[in-house]
């Protein structure tokens, strides 16, 4: 049998005291990181090619939902998940203008905005050459 080797990972997280207010704030955040590169990350050679300095290696996006009869009670509740913001916004008019999900939970559909979450992991390359990641959540900030 294989012999496994332990590997030492150290992170640290950081909680915003804020959540990122919408995917429009979050995707601006993302976006300055890629094409400003304000670590000061360098370009590496990995397997043959040639990575950027920063670059997006993960992404993922949930948008949740809550269904509500003529009386306002809540009679149902849905998630889904996207691994791209394009993914996510088609997703949001996909599932509100599902008429036959909508009638089968019998009350209609609203959008949660406040429980949606995104997330993009980084990966960067340190001026010293160490890869890390860096893993931008709506509520935090995880350094690995």
């Amino acid at each position: 049998m294989a012999e496994f080797r332990q590997k030492v990972r150290q992170s640290a997280v950081r909680k915003l005291t804020r959540p990122i207010r919408d995917v429009a704030a979050f995707d601006t955040v993302i976006s300055e990181i890629l094409m400003n590169n304000p670590f000061g990350c360098a370009s590496y050679r990995s397997i043959g090619a040639t990575h950027p300095p920063v670059e997006k290696v993960r992404e993922m996006y949930t948008a949740k939902f809550v269904y509500r009869d003529r009386a306002g009670k809540q009679v149902g509740a849905g998630s889904e998940y996207y691994n791209s913001r394009s993914g996510f916004e088609a997703g949001i008019a996909a599932v509100i203008a599902n008429l036959p999900n909508i009638t089968a939970h019998g009350g209609s559909v609203a959008r949660d905005p406040d429980s949606d979450s995104y997330a993009v992991t980084l990966k960067c390359c340190d001026a010293s050459g160490e890869i890390y990641a860096l893993h931008l959540a709506r509520d935090r900030i995880t350094l690995s």
